[in-house]
């Protein structure tokens, strides 16, 4: 009610005139004066003066005026600013990515390049639901009509020219006394590779960690010590001495889980980059099968 009160004070400072703010504003007479009249008493001041057949404000007025103008004006501009922060919602993704952020990175830049009106926010272990699309990755998960699942093996990562040179696979159990380079715990890879070994009754020996599958990469390429590796999320092998090994006894897979939640009124961006991510996925799958031995 004191917003609607403010208005007609507003009105009224900028027409100087009773009869001219009824006829603008659509209301009687006496009900604008007795709003104005509950205003004053409200503020307990006079905002007004007659001033022959017109009105003036007080200082008081006059002060109410220049504070109230600015605030009223921000008020109305919300539904606005609103509308817009709607429409830049619809055409942002925010992507939860808590696993695979190379390649989810790169499908991003791929799909950027034909979509130049899409927008991407990039989240890491979100608290919430607020995300589009959420990449995580376990060694089990159960079927979700909502999710995309692609599965991957595991392999050791040794430098080549060491002692694992001549060999294809090896057990965990040779890895206990190797050094490991290592994503953080935080990440849910390093999460998964912990509990492996746990279960073969050890603790692989961290040497070094990163958050960065890169920074792990390169470090292992510079013969610094070993690394579980998965088989196409982190890209192809980049350096000629860096041999993948199969994990023997078992075969070691994690699953890769791509979840589309539908969060806003038209998710039609959503769910197209949700099928391009998908498929990226599979080429890429595809493509490192077959000669990623070295």
């Amino acid at each position: 009610m004191e917003l609607t009160r403010y208005r007609y004070f507003l009105d009224i400072a900028e027409t100087g005139s009773m009869t001219k703010s009824v006829e603008r504003l659509l209301i009687a007479q006496p009900a604008l004066s007795q709003a104005m009249k509950k205003l004053e008493e409200a503020m307990g001041v006079p905002l007004f003066v007659h001033k022959g057949r017109g009105i003036v404000l007080t200082a008081y007025g006059k002060y109410l005026r220049d504070t109230l103008s600015p605030i009223v004006a921000e008020l109305d501009e919300i539904p606005s600013h609103l509308a817009t922060m709607a429409r830049l919602w619809d055409e942002t993704i925010h992507v939860s990515v808590n696993a695979a952020s190379s390649l989810v990175t790169e499908a991003i830049i791929k799909y950027k390049a034909k979509h130049d009106n899409v927008s991407f926010q990039l989240l890491q272990n979100a608290g919430d639901d607020l995300f589009d699309i959420e990449i995580t990755t376990k060694e089990e998960h159960e079927p979700d009509e909502k999710a995309y699942c692609i599965s991957e093996n595991i392999f050791i990562a040794v430098p080549s020219g060491g002692k694992f040179d001549t060999r294809t696979s090896v057990s965990l159990d040779e890895m206990r006394q190797e050094g490991f380079i290592s994503l953080m715990g935080s990440r849910q890879f390093r999460s998964i590779c912990d509990a492996r070994c746990k279960a073969a009754g050890f603790e692989p020996r961290i040497i070094f960690e990163s958050d960065n599958p890169a920074a792990v990469k390169n470090m292992i390429a510079a013969n610094l010590g070993v690394g579980f590796w998965p088989e196409f999320t982190w890209g192809a092998i980049e350096h000629e001495n860096v041999r993948l090994l199969a994990i023997e006894g078992f075969a070691w897979k994690r699953e890769v889980v791509i979840s589309h939640n539908k969060n806003k009124a038209d998710n039609r961006h959503v769910t197209d980059f949700f099928d391009f991510l998908s498929a990226f996925f599979e080429e890429r799958k595809a493509a490192a099968q077959g000669g990623i031995y070295r």
